[in-house]
Parts: C-alpha cells; structure tokens; sequence
C-alpha cells in the first residue's frame, strides 16, 4: 500500500470555505440517498472460481465514487474530479445534477464535509489499493434519479420533484439512502473476500460508514422525519427484498440504527444492492447509474 495517501484534510484548492457552506436559505421537503461495499486484493474465492477480492474491490469502488459525488458537491460544490482521478477500467461517465447546499445549521454543514472527506478518502484507498486494475467512474444521475425514487415511496405526488441538494432537510433525506445501503452492502461482502487483509479492510470502512449512517438517522429523528424515513425504508425492503427500518419503528421514534432482533445489521448481497441503485430487479442500468456499473458485478441478474 506504499504511496497511499492517508490524510483526512480536505484538499485545498477548488473546495469552498467553510463559511461558503452556510450561505443561503433552506426549506424543508423530501427523499432517498446511498452506498459502499468491500475492500481490497487478488485471491481468488473459494466459494466462486469465477471472481477475485479485486471484483469485490471494484464493485465498492462504483458505490463509493456515488457516494463522494453526493456528499462533495453538497458540502463544497466541487465534483469529484476536483479531487481525484476518475478513469480506470471500463466506460468513464458523467455526472449529472448535484450542488452546494445552502446550509444554515453549521453543525449540519461540518457533518456533511467530515462525510464528504471521508468518502473521498474511501476512493482514494480503493483506487491506489486496485492499481491499474482500478474502474473508472461510470455515469451517475442525481437529476431526475431522487424525484423517480421519491414518487415511488409516495412522499411526493406523480408530478412532483425533489432535489436533495435544495436544502438541508432534503440533503439528510438523500443521505439517509446512501448510508443504510453502503452498511448492508459492507456486511454483505464480507463473506465473498478471501484475503484476512481485505476482511480487516473491509471492516474498518464499514464501521465509519456506519457511523454516518447513525449520524443522518440522528439527525432525522430528531427533526421528526419518521414518516419520510419509513417509507423510504419500506421502499428499499420493496426493491432490495431485505428488512429495513425508518427512524420511527418498534415503539422507538428515535431509530438511529437499522439492525435484525439480534442487533446485527442486516447484510445484502451485490445484487441486492443493484436492485436498489438500478430501481429494480434483473436490471443492467437505471435510477443512479443510467448506463450501469463497471467491473464484472453489473448487473442484478449477475
């Protein structure tokens, strides 16, 4: 892992100051958000012949680049690119959509760039962990992908839009997607590795996606949102076909972890998550990645 860098200072340059980050007005209104998934390597499974811990790797790789898009372009209106390279392996994309949000609360504004630091990290290591074997950044939606998965949760009307990048209320909702399926799909890949190193890996990045995860859900909870959250909980359990809890259930309106009556999280597998991030079952394409993902799990049919 020589070379890799370990800072967790966001870059200077293109990102905006903090005070940036707090300039302009929100309103409150409703959506979804995203991802993460294994960590690092070459062995081959021993379960299945036919991929490589570097598979698993590059299927993370495709969620954590959604998730650094997300939360860079909200906490400093930069795109990833700004930060990082983006090509590799495979069709490199465009992203559409995404913007600084007006944040009010500064406790909010320095939640979402300590997130956004994180993630970019997580690609950083991933990409220096891949080497030339590293995906490129396929194409992502944040355009119209938000508005399609809001209607189908029903917290808009058929006609309605939602921008999570509108304002705050909007940008927790967004990432209240992003986190819960980036923890289940961490944990639902760590059987698929084979090398002890990638495991240790793996579990160290799902342990802070975790902690983002509890952070949104606690801010959530806080402002009352558990209609909006069980329902866009009920629409993930809908399309990726494993339990999946709002912020307001079991008689607790102050859910700031999604666990089984074990107190273990739950676990999706590659396919499960696709189902999600595609917006349906035997998918190639669709909702946040409208030309797919690269690397060899692309499909939910996979």
């Amino acid at each position: 892992m020589a070379g890799l860098e370990t800072s967790h200072v966001m870059p200077e340059g293109p990102a905006l100051g903090r005070r940036s980050l707090m300039k302009g007005a929100g309103a409150g209104a409703v959506a979804l958000g995203a991802l993460g998934a294994a960590s690092i390597a070459t062995s081959t499974s021993a379960s299945a012949a036919t991929y490589t811990d570097a598979d698993i790797l590059n299927f993370a790789l495709n969620l954590e680049y959604l998730e650094a898009e997300y939360y860079l372009r909200a906490a400093t209106g930069q795109p990833l690119g700004a930060y990082t390279g983006l090509t590799g392996v495979g069709t490199q994309g465009t992203v559409t959509g995404g913007s600084l949000v007006p944040f009010q609360n500064p406790a909010l504004a320095y939640y979402a760039l300590r997130i956004a630091n994180d993630e970019l990290a997580h690609v950083r290591f991933l990409q220096t962990a891949l080497g030339a074997s590293a995906i490129a950044e396929p194409s992502i939606d944040f355009a119209s992908s938000f508005t399609t998965l809001a209607q189908a949760a029903g917290l808009i009307g058929p006609t309605g839009t939602f921008d999570p990048f509108a304002d705050e209320i909007s940008f927790l909702l967004g990432a209240y997607i992003f986190e819960d399926v980036g923890v289940t799909a961490y944990a639902g890949a760590a059987n698929l590795l084979t090398n002890p190193d990638n495991l240790s890996y793996a579990a160290s990045v799902l342990a802070v996606e975790g902690y983002h995860a509890g952070a949104i859900r606690g801010y959530l909870s806080q402002i009352g949102a558990g209609d909006a959250t069980n329902a866009i909980s009920a629409l993930r359990n809908k399309l990726g076909g494993v339990p999946d809890n709002g912020t307001s259930t079991t008689d607790n309106p102050f859910t700031f972890n999604n666990v089984d009556y074990n107190g273990q999280t739950y676990r999706r597998t590659t396919q499960q998550v696709l189902n999600i991030v595609f917006g349906g079952a035997s998918a190639t394409a669709g909702l946040f990645f409208p030309k797919g993902v690269n690397g060899l799990f692309n499909s939910t049919a996979t």
